[in-house]
């Protein structure tokens, strides 16, 4: 029984390009994580558009990729220097955890942020997690398979 905005927190206070950090494990073996970078909005829907939001972009172009998109991003396997530099964040966060119960295991690079048209949102940017949870059943079925 772990507080999940405990651990997200302790992950994005070290990816500060991570818009959402969503810990999985409830009734599981062992705690993943299913991770949303930061992406640019429209202002009119209130949807995550593809572009990458500035601070991500540098972030990225500092690791050596000249991505601007997401889908860039995600269609380059994800990348593997993205991916490589968030495991580092998790890593970073794990040294931090009180017990190795509350160690993230694995972790996922979702293709979109999360947002209230999308409906993992609530209307105060609450996360809904039954909504996330049911939407990337698939993804986190395979932490565990």
């Amino acid at each position: 029984n772990i507080p999940p905005v405990h651990c997200e927190n302790l992950v994005k206070n070290e990816l500060m390009q991570v818009s959402n950090a969503f810990l999985v494990g409830d009734k599981r073996k062992f705690l993943t994580m299913l991770v949303t970078l930061k992406t640019q909005m429209n202002l009119d829907s209130g949807e995550p558009r593809d572009e990458l939001a500035p601070e991500t972009a540098a972030w990225v172009k500092g690791l050596g990729v000249e991505y601007t998109k997401l889908s860039q991003i995600v269609a380059a396997g994800p990348c593997p220097k993205v991916l490589q530099a968030i495991q580092e964040g998790i890593d970073r966060a794990n040294k931090k955890a009180i017990s190795n119960a509350q160690k993230i295991q694995k972790f996922a690079l979702l293709p979109v942020d999360f947002s209230v048209p999308g409906g993992e949102l609530g209307p105060t940017l609450k996360v809904k997690r039954n909504i996330v949870q049911e939407k990337y059943k698939d993804i986190i079925e395979k932490f565990y398979a």
